[in-house]
């Protein structure tokens, strides 16, 4: 019984290191505060997020240690819900891209007669 107790915990040293890294990105993301507005910035930011995330839930959530069935089945449906999202993105792009295409057209002058 003890040897099974004992197999199931994980050195403190993980622990440590893994809160020393969250610290370190948590700095990183902060700074990202002194960049100029744009792309980079917002990507930075949400590299630092998903990052810190990860390693939250990797090691303090102890997902690194489950069954693999389990990691996917927690993984997968966020998973597919952003790849369904980036979709809805690209098709709303194309949506508007052709709308202003098709429905911006510049209005006739005044006093011209259209032709039917």
């Amino acid at each position: 019984m003890t040897e099974h107790a004992e197999g199931q915990q994980h050195p403190l040293g993980i622990y440590f290191w893994i809160w020393g890294l969250l610290f370190l990105l948590s700095g990183f993301s902060y700074a990202t505060d002194f960049m100029p507005h744009g792309y980079v910035r917002w990507g930075l930011i949400l590299l630092f997020m998903f990052l810190k995330a990860g390693f939250i839930i990797a090691i303090f959530m102890h997902m690194a240690w489950e069954r693999l069935a389990l990691v996917y089945a927690i993984f997968a449906p966020p998973t597919l819900l952003l790849v369904f999202i980036w979709l809805m993105v690209i098709e709303g792009e194309y949506t508007s891209s052709t709308r202003g295409f098709f429905f911006d057209e510049p209005p006739a002058p005044v006093g011209h007669i259209q032709e039917h």
